[in-house]
């Protein structure tokens, strides 16, 4: 909304500054931030009254017995605060505006359906999670049935770049759409995995953002693009104001998430906050680095995957003392707080893996 000031230039040259797509990707950082520091104290207080409590498991670790009872569903200050700084700073007229915010508002819908059911309705299962991943494929369809008809980059459709490669691109053709859904779907469940422990869901997905927004900054830009190689996608510059937002988001929530946690996002925050990410990988047609910024989420997910093969194959036996992986850490005596900040490290050294590819090709 934002943007169309710029058409004041003629009054003056000071509103040439809302055109730039770094100028209005700081103000969505800040915007978001300062909705989401202002909006937390009124969300967490509303919530301890509603008694919208975590329920913790009695067979994990004993430190998080002290938790129970702490705010949930967090995940909506981080929605509002989205979307808020994206209607004031994205172009409207940008069709990645309306993708992202739809992905958006829709996984967040699922989320908040399933925290609604446990901690307002007190059904302890939620949703059903046949159900719910039924409903998340649906979105992953819809998504990529959108990015089939009106593709990122008309000439690579259905090809992914293969990363570190110079100029390599596997072509996959109906494969890439499966392959699309299962990424929106993988990251969307993946990050609530992750989300287990004081800020590490929130901490790690804003590398994963701030790793994707410079994908989108270069990849929208001609002579970015050209010299280091990589695909053009007309417009990805705005996903750079969308992840900033996001950004700006994370940060202020976990301004109270961080240890100890005053609330935690739930499943209204974290399924969105995966498949938003995921989506933007798409856009950018830098889909094969998404395993490797968000290698964090895929140790998590692996971790629980691993866990649960090796008890039914194995009779009940266990690889982890408990998954996801984070959980094991803090079993064999790692204090939370330092099991966090070694995973926000790792994904810290992923983000500048991945970024190293924009030069080693």
């Amino acid at each position: 909304m934002l943007y169309y000031l710029a058409q004041l230039r003629e009054l003056s040259t000071a509103f040439n500054i809302f055109q730039y797509i770094t100028f209005r990707a700081g103000g969505a950082a800040l915007t978001a931030m300062a909705a989401s520091l202002l909006l937390g104290p009124g969300l967490i207080k509303a919530l301890h009254e509603k008694k919208v409590g975590q329920m913790q498991r009695t067979d994990g670790p004993q430190s998080h017995l002290s938790k129970q009872g702490t705010p949930t569903m967090g995940g909506a200050l981080i929605f509002l605060s989205v979307v808020v700084s994206t209607l004031l700073w994205m172009r409207p007229d940008n069709r990645f505006t309306w993708l992202l915010l739809a992905t958006t508002l829709c996984l967040t819908a699922i989320g908040f359906w399933d925290d609604y059911l446990k901690l307002i309705k007190k059904n302890a299962k939620g949703a059903p999670s046949r159900v719910k991943f039924v409903i998340q494929i649906a979105v992953g369809l819809a998504v990529t049935s959108y990015l089939a008809v009106s593709p990122p980059s008309g000439s690579f459709a259905t090809s992914v770049n293969v990363p570190y490669g110079k100029e390599l691109f596997l072509e996959m053709g109906a494969l890439y759409f499966i392959m699309a859904v299962l990424m929106i779907v993988g990251s969307s469940n993946a990050v609530n995995l992750t989300d287990g422990l004081d800020g590490l869901a929130a901490g790690s997905v804003i590398f994963c953002a701030l790793t994707y927004a410079v994908l989108a900054y270069v990849s929208g830009n001609v002579k970015f693009a050209y010299y280091l190689r990589i695909v053009h996608v007309d417009g990805a510059g705005e996903i750079a104001v969308y992840l900033a937002g996001l950004i700006g988001a994370c940060l202020g929530f976990l301004w109270f998430n961080a240890y100890p946690a005053q609330i935690f996002m739930g499943d209204t925050g974290s399924l969105f906050l995966g498949g938003v990410i995921a989506v933007a990988a798409l856009c950018v047609k830098q889909e094969l680095l998404l395993p490797i910024v968000g290698g964090v989420f895929v140790l998590e997910t692996l971790s629980v995957i691993i866990q649960m093969l090796s008890f039914k194959l194995r009779g009940g036996k266990r690889v982890f003392k408990m998954a996801p992986i984070h959980h094991h850490f803090e079993l064999s005596g790692v204090a939370e707080p330092k099991v966090t900040v070694r995973f926000w490290i790792l994904s810290i050294v992923l983000m500048l893996a991945a970024l190293a590819s924009l030069k080693i090709r």
